[in-house]
């Protein structure tokens, strides 16, 4: 599966891997049911999700989550050198936090499987509060392990099995600056080894032998990645219940990517049960060390990589919400119920990689390579 289908999943899943619970406050009962689509770049990914989370002797606090991605492509990656395809991801996890003080222990576990991708990632984590609740610090660990499979034929290849390994160590601070102003940052350092690209992406390189004036070969990745992120979020309440906020996180790896983030939200409650969210995110990236659209020629160099995901690139997304709260009165158990609608356009401008799709008498001159996305959420939230 494509790296790109592979982010926008894990994006939605994000949550999970986090604690549910902040320092000293655990999370309220409430049982949430989603469906989420992608359509963009011929990639459409959809399905359900359900997550429910439940309190103990408010103590422990226990969370619940079944997910699915339905998903169909004939991106550019898959139509220039393979079939488009179908497929499922299933994914189960558990969380758990325990509450002791000013003090919240959580941990967690996500099983995820595809046809040819199997992911299993323990999550452990522990915040505090601190300084008259001015100040919460939290620490975390993350730990993945993968199965790579290949798919041939419309079965796995018994010739074919790869593992990769992912460690994460995240350190956090939430302060209160002001009585309006809470600001958020945040440190992870990930740590993967193993096999790390896709076995089914190619690269290209010259070959005038051949009548397009280029041919294919796989890709070849290091076998270790180590990444940098820091972000800092600004979150001001303003007098009229609104509320605005500023995020930035800047990202570094290994492979020579250099990555900013930059994103501004603005929430509006309306007429007591109506709540509103605007935002604009900004992303922008460097192109890995060893990516290239068109090589000189095979084996050019110890690594190669043609995916579109470590080339440069900039992407902007605008996104809009509505929620709307309500009560169910033949459901006297059901506290409070909310309804959300969220959706979001991706317009990514790829710098360096052209779509080879187009017809050019020289290799390297076809058109630059430009995706638009659809990104879509519908869900409804009962507290109990």
């Amino acid at each position: 599966m494509q790296l790109m289908m592979r982010t926008w999943t894990a994006v939605l899943g994000a949550l999970l891997l986090a604690p549910l619970a902040s320092a000293g406050v655990l999370p309220d009962d409430r049982a949430d049911v989603l469906y989420h689509r992608y359509d963009g770049g011929g990639v459409v990914i959809d399905g359900p999700s359900l997550l429910v989370r439940k309190k103990f002797a408010d103590k422990v606090s226990v969370a619940a989550n079944y997910y699915v991605d339905l998903v169909s492509s004939a991106s550019i990656d898959v139509v220039s050198t393979a079939s488009p395809y179908k497929e499922e991801r299933t994914q189960y996890s558990v969380t758990a936090d325990y509450l002791r003080g000013k003090s919240t222990y959580s941990a967690g576990y996500i099983s995820s499987s595809e046809s040819d991708y199997d992911a299993k990632t323990w999550y452990a984590g522990v915040s505090q509060d601190m300084f008259g609740d001015l100040t919460t610090i939290s620490f975390s660990f993350k730990r993945g392990n993968n199965d790579i499979f290949r798919n041939i034929g419309g079965g796995k290849d018994p010739t074919f099995q790869r593992a990769s390994d992912t460690r994460s160590y995240a350190v956090g601070i939430t302060q209160v600056l002001t009585r309006s102003l809470i600001g958020i940052a945040n440190f992870e350092v990930i740590s993967d080894e193993g096999y790390l690209n896709s076995p089914y992406r190619s690269v290209r390189y010259f070959d005038p032998s051949d009548p397009k004036g280029y041919t294919y070969q796989g890709e070849v990745y290091p076998n270790t990645r180590t990444s940098n992120a820091a972000s800092l979020k600004l979150n001001y309440f303003l007098p009229w219940r609104a509320s605005l906020n500023g995020w930035y996180r800047f990202y570094t790896d290994s492979w020579g990517v250099n990555a900013h983030t930059g994103e501004v939200s603005y929430t509006q409650p309306a007429w007591d049960r109506w709540t509103f969210t605007g935002s604009l995110r900004y992303y922008k990236q460097d192109a890995a060390d060893f990516y290239a659209d068109l090589f000189p020629r095979r084996n050019y160099a110890n690594f190669l990589a043609r995916d579109k995901e470590l080339s440069t690139f900039t992407a902007l997304t605008f996104g809009i919400g509505a929620s709307y709260d309500f009560r169910i009165a033949r459901l006297p158990w059901v506290e409070k119920a909310q309804a959300n609608l969220r959706y979001n356009f991706m317009t990514i401008s790829y710098d360096d990689f052209r779509d080879v799709r187009a017809s050019v008498a020289v290799p390297g001159t076809e058109p630059l390579y430009k995706l638009d996305a659809s990104i879509y959420q519908v869900f409804l939230s009962i507290w109990f």
